[in-house]
């Protein structure tokens, strides 16, 4: 219990924001370190995120294909989404992004695990659910666009995925953290022990 991340914010003496973009922006600050010295700090502002392992009654994962052009490859990746609205409860969020991304709806949800992709860049923080019992969705496909017109859909074993990211081949961050968490969970003491779909996320506080 006593082996856990904590709060802390350290004096900041001037703040600036150079860049504002469509949904991120930069900011540097002017940090006092323990020594008395300030420090520039820049990094990137981000609203969150939410990805899914969503998890079928044959053990394997839906996974989709996207490029991503800051690192010129296609990935593959866990159906994930910004929290658009701030306050936006992430579950709902979840169930949106599984929507729009696989047309896939699930009845049971937990948490799986809360990161932050890179802290000492960037502030967002990712809640990465596991979905179950999935069915198709009801009603006409969600219109994609961009590099998500070009998507490609697969359901992939769970073990594939970690022999996989092991071997050096996947790369997605939710992916890697998603994959390797739920082997260890079915490893261990089992998809109950998680944390139920509306548990609190300091990083993130949302309405219930």
């Amino acid at each position: 219990m006593g082996f856990q991340d904590t709060p802390e914010e350290w004096q900041v003496t001037a703040t600036a924001t150079p860049f504002t973009g469509k949904k991120t922006s930069i900011r540097t600050d002017d940090v006092v370190m323990p020594d008395g010295s300030v420090a520039r700090r820049d990094y990137q502002v981000h609203p969150g995120s939410v990805a899914v392992l969503a998890l079928d009654e044959d053990g394997r994962v839906l996974v989709l294909r996207q490029y991503r052009h800051p690192v010129r490859h296609k990935l593959w990746e866990i159906p994930a989404g910004l929290l658009d609205v701030p306050g936006e409860n992430p579950l709902h969020a979840a169930q949106r992004e599984l929507y729009e991304e696989a047309h896939v709806k699930a009845e049971d949800w937990r948490v799986l695990t809360d990161v932050y992709t890179t802290p000492g860049g960037c502030d967002e923080a990712v809640r990465v659910f596991l979905a179950r019992d999935l069915s198709d969705a009801v009603g006409e496909r969600f219109e994609v666009a961009e590099e998500e017109a070009d998507m490609e859909l697969a359901r992939v074993p769970l073990q594939d995925l970690v022999r996989g990211v092991l071997a050096g081949d996947l790369h997605n961050n939710c992916l890697v953290v998603g994959a390797l968490s739920l082997a260890a969970v079915l490893a261990g003491e089992g998809v109950e022990s998680l944390r139920p779909a509306e548990a609190p996320w300091p990083a993130r506080p949302f309405e219930v």
